[in-house]
């Protein structure tokens, strides 16, 4: 493991008991936490190159304990439970455990983790995004660099509350991708944010010329777009005519391609069935 500070914690952290700590291992070294009684973990879901099924970067996702690694999301189950102020300890908790699960394991390589900033935490935080958790990698001794927080898609009267909470992160050190309902949402906020990714739902692209315009523009403004949701070959043929059009490596995520899983090396090693046959155009 090349991050000694994270080693030397999960051997402390190996002595506990579940009784002991919010925070404890299982069996298989994977890190767990506790919140409203409910036993959480995390989950890795790749964004890949399409072309070539290169795993670019992993989304680390909630997930319940389950012995057949097919957890239920944390945010359905506790969302409409808590208050704001205890969803701000969910997200904080999801996302050290998403980067101590993530960076124990070698097969990380160089990958980047992406973490989801949820809405409710836009507003329950009233200043210094993200500085506590800024504080836990350092105390870790993981990457930073290699963080990318998603913010999540705001109304047109929130876009104050997007500038001041990107703003925020980015002087804690972050680089960010930012989740949007169109490509006329993205355009907006490109000059504006200049991210290091956007994230569209492949299955609602409604107009794959604007689509492949605008891979072509955050090429050339090296933005990465990310077409997540990739769920159904029709929306895989979608970003295959996508891909043709503009010529470029499109990167994507989705259950078509990958389910999320607690193990990194699983990822590595498959090649997505979806990919492993030519896609009508």
């Amino acid at each position: 493991m090349p991050f000694p500070v994270l080693k030397n914690y999960l051997a402390r952290l190996s002595h506990q008991t579940q009784a002991g700590t919010s925070v404890w291992l299982d069996e298989e070294g994977r890190a767990l936490g506790r919140f409203f009684n409910c036993t959480m973990t995390s989950a890795f879901q790749p964004l890949r190159e399409l072309e070539s099924g290169k795993v670019l970067a992993f989304e680390g996702l909630a997930r319940s304990v389950s012995k057949a690694d097919e957890g239920l999301s944390l945010w359905r189950l506790l969302d409409h439970a808590a208050s704001d102020d205890e969803s701000v300890e969910l997200d904080r908790l999801c996302r050290m455990l998403h980067a101590i699960n993530f960076f124990r394991q070698p097969e990380a390589e160089q990958a980047d983790l992406y973490l989801n900033v949820h809405d409710r935490l836009l507003s329950a935080v009233s200043s210094n995004h993200g500085h506590a958790f800024q504080r836990i990698l350092d105390a870790l001794g993981l990457p930073i660099e290699r963080i990318v927080l998603q913010l999540p898609t705001v109304t047109a009267n929130q876009s104050w509350l997007l500038n001041y909470v990107a703003d925020n992160y980015r002087r804690n050190g972050f680089r960010l991708a930012i989740n949007v309902n169109s490509v006329n949402e993205a355009i907006g906020l490109l000059e504006r944010l200049h991210p290091h990714s956007f994230k569209l739902d492949a299955g609602n692209l409604s107009d794959e010329t604007a689509a492949a315009n605008f891979v072509t523009l955050c090429h050339a403004a090296k933005i990465r777009v990310i077409f997540k949701r990739l769920d159904t070959p029709a929306a895989l043929q979608a970003l295959s005519r996508i891909a043709a059009a503009t010529g470029l490596p499109i990167v994507a995520q989705g259950y078509l391609l990958d389910k999320p899983l607690s193990s990194l090396a699983v990822a590595h090693a498959a090649h997505p069935s979806a990919l492993r046959s030519p896609v009508a155009a």
